[in-house]
């Protein structure tokens, strides 16, 4: 089988960390056998720029690679250009976040932008003939006329080799982080409003008022391969998204077996459903410094690591893979139906 992967988001040497789980997930692929090339988009360097020649520049790789699936792998303006070029064979389209959900607390420009992607990926679901979505709650943002047969949730994947439990003593130490205080790790994302930052200072400054050393260290420039020193470091990982799909961070954090404080956002609340020491919050500074609180009265790991393997790489990738042979076995009984309707005439 192959496929062609189009993303506008992979690493590169000047931007390392962008698309880390892109890249996961096209290995994972490969491993099952699965034929990848990838068509990256560099939309960090070239902006909207990147997508000029979306669809011509898809269609004349997946011809001369003769692809059997196309896959992009985010939506909004590259999801409707690939979509309305590329008709001769199967598309998947993945919805990330923002591209299905739109970028509400932004500035006005990047909020209409945001729109107009979010109308553009309907445009895409509509003509794809697979979509996948992160969290059920994603799902229930796709338009209403679709065929809810061809829609899959399947989250991003998670390395188990690369995330695992580390000792703390020798992480804090490598990090040069005071072992007396209380580090809580948010994905910061460069400033993303989405994200709400305003919002985990305070609950982290509502923690120091009540007299607790409380530390918040943003994860943002930091090469995926240091992200498992960072987590193992931290006594609580926070998030305070408005939306996301199925944030990595945290699984990467229970495959780590570190306490997660959330707002209820995405497939969160799914995942840490039963795990001792892990706490979903109302968005409000107060209700998450509550939260924090507890975790540190804890102060021990959490058991959720087993919980996560069904999340792991290689069996994202088996979904993966099976998803595409079903589209393929579809196309497969279309044409052969196709066939048959002359001789039934």
């Amino acid at each position: 089988m192959r496929v062609l992967a189009v993303t506008n988001m992979y690493p590169t040497p000047d931007n390392p960390s962008v698309g880390t789980f892109v890249e996961q997930q096209v290995k994972s692929l490969r491993d099952c056998g699965v034929e990848v090339e990838i068509l990256h988009l560099d939309r960090v360097r070239g902006g909207t720029r990147a997508y000029r020649n979306a669809g011509a520049l898809a269609l004349h790789q997946a011809e001369r690679m003769q692809a059997d699936i196309l896959h992009v792998m985010y939506g909004g303006i590259m999801a409707e250009r690939v979509t309305s070029a590329v008709r001769h064979l199967p598309v998947v389209v993945s919805f990330c976040g923002s591209d299905l959900l739109g970028e509400p607390l932004s500035r006005l420009k990047p909020r209409l932008f945001a729109s107009l992607g979010v109308q553009l990926s309907y445009l895409a679901a509509r003509r794809a003939a697979g979509i996948i979505v992160k969290s059920e709650r994603m799902r229930s943002a796709l338009p209403r006329d679709l065929d809810e047969a061809k829609v899959r949730v399947i989250p991003n994947g998670i390395d188990l080799t690369r995330f695992k439990p580390l000792d703390r003593a020798d992480c804090l130490s490598s990090l040069g982080w005071d072992p007396a205080h209380f580090h809580v790790l948010f994905p910061a994302n460069n400033g993303n409003p989405v994200k709400r930052p305003a919002l985990a200072q305070a609950a982290v400054d509502a923690l120091r008022r009540n007299g607790m050393p409380a530390e918040m260290h943003r994860l943002q420039n930091v090469p995926h391969a240091d992200v498992p020193l960072w987590l193992n470091a931290s006594d609580a990982i926070l998030l305070t998204s408005q939306h996301e799909g199925s944030p990595n961070i945290v699984k990467e954090a229970l495959v780590c077996n570190r306490p997660v404080v959330s707002v209820d956002v995405g497939d969160v609340k799914e995942r840490l459903e039963g795990i001792e020491g892990c706490y979903l919050s109302l968005p409000e500074a107060e209700d998450l410094a509550s939260k924090l609180q507890a975790v540190l009265e804890r102060r021990t790991p959490v058991s959720s690591r087993t919980r996560m393997e069904k999340v792991s790489l290689a069996s994202v990738a088996r979904e993966l893979q099976l998803f595409y042979q079903e589209l393929l076995a579809l196309r497969w009984i279309a044409r052969m139906d196709d066939r048959r309707i002359p001789h039934a005439i």
